[in-house]
C-alpha cells in the first residue's frame, strides 16, 4: 500500500465519521457538503437524487424525531463499525460498514451502509449512499417509518 492509497483511505474514513457527527448534531449544510452535487442516496425503496433532495430528507427526519421526543431530549447518535474501504482508482472508491442508531429511548435501529465515493475538486465525497436497515426496535422511531 502506498502513501496515496493511505491518504485516500483516511479521507474516506473521515467522510463517514463527519456524516455521523454533522447529521447527528443538525449541521446539515456541513453534511450535504460531504456529497457530490449529483450524489444519490437510497433508503429502502426511496431514492434521493442530488443534494437538495438529500437535504430535504434530513430536514424531514429532524422534524419527525423532534415530533416524537415528547418530554425526552431529542437526539440521535449514529455509531459505525467494521468499515471496509476498497479503492477502485485514484479518484473512486467504495466502502461497507455496519451502523447502529441510539436515541433517548436506547437502540432504535441498525443496519449497513454501502457507499461509493469520488474525489471531487480534490476532496473525497459520497457519490452514492445506500442505507440498508436490518432491524428496528418495536415502538421506536424507525419502526414508525
Amino acid at each position: 500500500m502506498d502513501l496515496d492509497e493511505l491518504i485516500a483511505r483516511e479521507a474516506i474514513r473521515d467522510v463517514v465519521a463527519r456524516y455521523n457527527a454533522t447529521a447527528d448534531s443538525g449541521r446539515f449544510d456541513d453534511t450535504i457538503d460531504l456529497f457530490a452535487e449529483d450524489a444519490v442516496m437510497e433508503i429502502g425503496d426511496e431514492v434521493l437524487a442530488g443534494r437538495e433532495a438529500i437535504r430535504e430528507m434530513f430536514a424531514a427526519t429532524r422534524d419527525s424525531i423532534a415530533g416524537r421526543a415528547g418530554e425526552q431530549p431529542a437526539y440521535v447518535r449514529h455509531l459505525t463499525a467494521t468499515l471496509q474501504i476498497d479503492l477502485e482508482s485514484a479518484t473512486t472508491g467504495k466502502s461497507r460498514c455496519y451502523f447502529q442508531v441510539l436515541m433517548a429511548h436506547g437502540l432504535d435501529h441498525w443496519g449497513r451502509y454501502v457507499d461509493r465515493f469520488g474525489s471531487v475538486d480534490g476532496r473525497w465525497r459520497f457519490t452514492h449512499r445506500r442505507v440498508l436497515i436490518d432491524g428496528r426496535i418495536a415502538g421506536g422511531w424507525a419502526a414508525s417509518r
